[in-house]
């Protein structure tokens, strides 16, 4: 598997890829190594890069922005990011029987990270936070790459998928912003308390 083409490729061409990546038989940990993690760098390495070092000011607050918030901002992006694949997996796995689908986390793992790939390649645009928005534009595509991925991947007969898609992304972002609030208030806290934090 090339890097760069399978990121082009689910980008680009979802539809298709996923018919290709349904006859693959990489496993969960060559994938996290081979593919994830390099992605994963993209967004949090720009997340340190924008907090830490360019800031972005803030409506009440002011500036935004100091080298130790780059750092923690940059941590809870990485941890974010291998938690929510490996949460997303789980709960779509998990959900599977109730929705006729087959049980199979390996290919639960390879249908979620293949869906952040278009969220994970727009991560560039931390770099300058005001151009977020973009990343949560590009994670709106990947439910889409999500959706577009159940079929082939946990072979969910069709007229299930939309329900399966929808019950699977209430469990997620049900998840995701607990752990995203677990997170900021033991790492991201500490700095909005401390004295010249920003």
């Amino acid at each position: 598997m090339n890097l760069i083409n399978r990121v082009k490729g689910i980008i680009v061409n979802p539809k298709n890829e996923w018919n290709t990546i349904q006859q693959e038989q990489t496993s969960s940990t060559t994938l996290l190594m081979n593919y994830l993690l390099p992605l994963v760098l993209i967004p949090v390495v720009a997340s340190f890069i924008g907090y830490g070092l360019i800031g972005r000011n803030m409506p009440v607050i002011g500036h935004v922005g100091s080298l130790s918030f780059g750092i923690r901002y940059a941590v809870i992006m990485l941890i974010n990011m291998i938690a929510g694949v490996y949460l997303t997996a789980f709960i779509i796995d998990v959900l599977a029987p109730s929705f006729s689908a087959v049980k199979n986390y390996n290919n639960a793992f390879r249908l979620v990270v293949y869906s952040y790939t278009p969220m994970l390649v727009a991560g560039i645009f931390y770099i300058i936070p005001g151009l977020s928005v973009i990343v949560f534009l590009a994670s709106i595509y990947g439910l889409y790459i999500l959706y577009v991925g159940l079929k082939p991947m946990m072979q969910v007969p069709e007229e299930k998928v939309t329900v399966y898609f929808i019950v699977s992304l209430i469990v997620l972002i049900a998840v995701y912003v607990i752990l995203s609030m677990i997170l900021s208030a033991i790492i991201i806290r500490p700095v909005f308390t401390a004295p010249g934090a920003f």
